[in-house]
């Protein structure tokens, strides 16, 4: 067996980027601007003896951290010491700005660290913990050692409840069984703050508004000996102050609500400035038992839509939950700037029938921008080839006053096909989209309320027309879609869409390509007009907040199906087939299941730099009416956005090799890929990466003119193609320009085993290295 190193190509970005980096690190010495007398914080260290104690929690308490670092070299203290601290002009300010200062070794921080660590645990029950930090010094740098001795955590022994108001007593009795505290866990006081917050929330819900989670309080009894705790729960009574100034403590009651004012059309800025004879200025209507205010004929908004939003009624009692899912609501209507949900108390001598305080609640809608247009320029990038389009949008966020949401789109898009072996070389596009969304379930009407109230359902119907010109072929798509669209949580969205229409036509095909394609049969039928009606349902799951810092995951899972209804009803009504399929209106239909799971993680290292993981599988089985998946609906490997080493559409499928190599436009049914990038900041507005690429395409039927393309379960990791490659990205804010660099490391289309290339021939540039640009992460 021959071994062949690559040949390096010096002007490569992966030789610059890698030489910068060495230049950097070896340019000067760590400690180059660390004042004489003092050393440079080299590393922290954490011992425990307590197994129960993990390291990675203690880290946020300690004060002093040291210089971040890249690849283990400090990249940004580097950058600073390029300078000459003595100069201001470019580039030594420059370095200085981008770069980071060395870190001084402060035994203040250290003094800090060490009372920050013992008092996180004592919170968690390691009330006799012991903190020693010790000090390391070598060659001008700093290593801390933080050693610390955690016997097993007190654990709670009983919990007792101590509470003053008697109406309040009972309810707290009731609920105990919801009490987060248990007996015989560990001592927590971020345990006993999640059971603040809790019981706040339950008594507020039944009415109490004037109760405040201020009022709970709870004392530890840590003298019951064997590492135990007892726990008293209490709640105070209500507090307030008599007309004569005096504290006076007072029963907790419930309040009923009397009336419930909206103001549709509310304006701060009129309502400051003209104070009383603004609101002496307003019509008042009632609807429905609520009291609507607003200008003479100015109200945009149905009346029907505001009272459909609320989740509170006049008559019944206080419910903080159901006044959180009113605001909800009509935030999400997207057609109001600011919602404000406010309570006014009553005098004492305005009682319900029952002799309870009453509320008043004052709910005050501050509407946006009724219709808007703009116009957008892009830079696109579909799989690496650069374009751009042009944009035209209009909106209007209340178009028949129920905040049903229209939007139109008008888009022109043209791309470049960089290195084009196919016959495309470019691509224009042009097309109308337009979407109406429905603040409801229509024509479905759910049994239960809590449904609605809970995952706030949308109603979306969208008709779009695209026109795709390339030089090779032509080819039209209408879309129609009727579906559903709802939030379960936080994190969670889910679309259902009960129909799908999609109408693909080809006007114009090149004889030449025809002729090409035609040679081969799976992606001959590809290229064929088609009708594909159907169904589909996306699940996502995304815990990803703005600025956040921790890890986060993102969950997609597609499910559809198309040509069931169509096919049953064709043979019931024994109809003809033409070419070995039943049309629909003298055009054949997609008959196919298909399902594919993106899964993402992203692991933050630090502030600087994050590890992203992801996992993709798919596959689509083309059955009954169809011979093969329609081109739209077919899996794709390689490009800016999945194995970058190969360029788009070129790779797979599995260990087939390409015939006509003037034809590179692999399609399949099947796709499993793995990818890992270490992403980190760089300086300026310039980031970097490393990336690792696997994965492949497979067909799920075996197509005699790609022979070793076919999914099988004994040989589809042998197929995995391996690539990996640096990146720049220049982050400006409003959009994220991206390059990469793939390298080939093994390519299944090689004849023989081991598929690594570096130990079957020498790398060649043009085949083994791939240039994509894009735009946003590639995931």
């Amino acid at each position: 067996m021959k071994y062949f190193i690559s040949n390096i190509n010096i002007y490569s970005p992966v030789y610059i980027l890698s030489s910068l980096l060495l230049v950097i690190i070896s340019s000067c010495s760590s400690t180059k601007y660390v004042p004489e007398g003092e050393t440079l914080l080299d590393k922290n260290h954490i011992t425990v003896t307590n197994e129960a104690v993990k390291k990675d929690v203690l880290l946020p308490f300690i004060k002093q951290k040291p210089n971040k670092k890249i690849f283990g070299a400090r990249f940004y203290l580097g950058l600073y010491n390029m300078s000459n601290i003595n100069k201001t002009r470019w580039p030594h300010a420059w370095l200085r700005n981008i770069g980071e200062e060395p870190v001084i070794y402060d035994p203040y921080l250290t003094i800090q660290s060490n009372t920050q660590i013992k008092s996180f645990l004592f919170s968690k029950g390691f009330f006799d913990a012991e903190v020693i930090d010790t000090l390391t010094v070598n060659k001008r740098k700093s290593d801390v050692y933080y050693d610390i001795t955690a016997k097993p955590a007190y654990k709670i022994r009983n919990l007792i409840y101590e509470v003053d108001d008697s109406t309040i007593k009972k309810f707290v009795y009731f609920d105990s069984v919801n009490c987060v505290i248990d007996r015989g866990s560990n001592y927590d006081v971020e345990v006993l703050q999640t059971e603040r917050l809790r019981i706040e929330r339950f008594i507020k819900d039944l009415g109490f508004y004037s109760f405040s989670g201020e009022n709970v309080f709870f004392k530890v009894d840590s003298m019951v000996g064997n590492r135990q705790v007892d726990i008293f729960y209490g709640i105070k009574n209500l507090t307030k102050i008599t007309e004569t100034k005096q504290i006076d403590l007072v029963p907790y009651s419930v309040y009923i609500l009397r009336n419930i004012y909206i103001y549709p059309d509310f304006i701060p800025k009129d309502a400051l400035e003209g104070g009383q004879e603004y609101l002496n200025s307003l019509d008042t209507v009632e609807y429905q038992g609520v009291y609507i205010l607003s200008k003479p004929g100015e109200s945009k908004f149905k009346n029907e839509l505001l009272i459909k939003s609320l989740y509170i009624k006049s008559g019944l009692p206080y419910n903080i939950s159901n006044t959180e899912i009113s605001q909800n609501h009509l935030t999400s209507l997207k057609t109001f700037r600011l919602v404000n949900i406010r309570y006014n108390e009553l005098s004492s001598e305005v009682r319900s029938s029952e002799g309870l305080p009453m509320l008043d609640c004052i709910i005050q809608l501050t509407p946006v921008s009724q219709q808007s247009f703009t116009v957008e320029l892009e830079g696109t990038s579909s799989a690496g080839s650069p374009g751009g389009a042009i944009n035209f949008l209009y909106q209007h966020k209340n178009l028949f006053h129920g905040a049903e949401q229209f939007n139109i789109k008008l888009k022109g898009a043209y791309e470049r096909v960089l290195r084009d072996t196919t016959g495309f070389k470019s691509v224009e596009e042009y097309g109308i989209e337009t979407s109406l969304k429905l603040p409801k379930f229509l024509m479905i009407a759910p049994r239960k309320i809590n449904f609605i109230s809970k995952y706030d359902p949308k109603t979306v119907l969208l008709l779009s027309y695209n026109y795709q010109k390339m030089k090779v072929y032509t080819r039209t798509v209408i879309n129609a879609t009727f579906g559903y669209n709802w939030n379960a949580g936080s994190y969670v969205n889910n679309t259902v869409n009960p129909l799908q229409v999609s109408v693909v036509k080809l006007p114009f095909i090149d004889s030449l390509y025809k002729e090409r394609i035609d040679n081969f049969s799976y992606l001959s039928y590809s290229y064929k007009d088609m009708l594909i009606i159907g169904w589909n349902y996306i699940y996502i799951f995304n815990n990803q907040k703005i600025k956040q810092s921790k890890d986060f995951w993102y969950i997609k899972i597609n499910a559809e199906s198309a040509g069931n209804m169509l096919a049953v009803g064709s043979k019931l009504a024994n109809a003809i087939k033409k070419d070995g399929s039943y049309n629909i209106l003298g055009q054949p239909f997609a008959q196919y299941i298909k399902s594919d799971v993106d899964l993402r993680y992203n692991f933050l290292i630090s502030d600087l730099s994050s590890l992203v993981y992801r996992a993709f599988v798919g596959a689509g089985i083309p059955y009954g009416n169809s011979k093969a998946m329609p081109f739209a609906k077919q899996y794709f490997g390689g490009g800016a956005n999945g194995i970058r080493a190969w360029k788009v559409r070129s790779l797979g499928p599995g260990s087939s090799t390409i015939i006509d190599s003037a034809f590179l436009n692999q399609t399949a049914d099947i796709k499993i890929e793995l990818n890992a990038e270490y992403r980190f900041k760089l300086f300026w507005l310039l980031e970097g990466a490393v990336f690792v690429d696997a994965g492949n395409i497979w067909t799920y039927h075996d197509d005699i003119d790609r022979p070793g393309g076919q999914f099988k379960f004994n040989k589809f990791v042998n197929d995995m193609a391996i690539g990996t490659g640096l990146g720049l990205r220049f982050d400006f804010n409003f959009v994220l320009l991206r390059t990469d660099l793939g390298i080939k490391l093994r390519d299944p289309q090689l004849p023989t085993y081991p598929k690594w290339i570096r130990l079957q021939r020498r790398y060649n540039f043009r085949d083994d290295f791939s240039f994509v640009l894009g735009i946003g992460y590639p995931f």
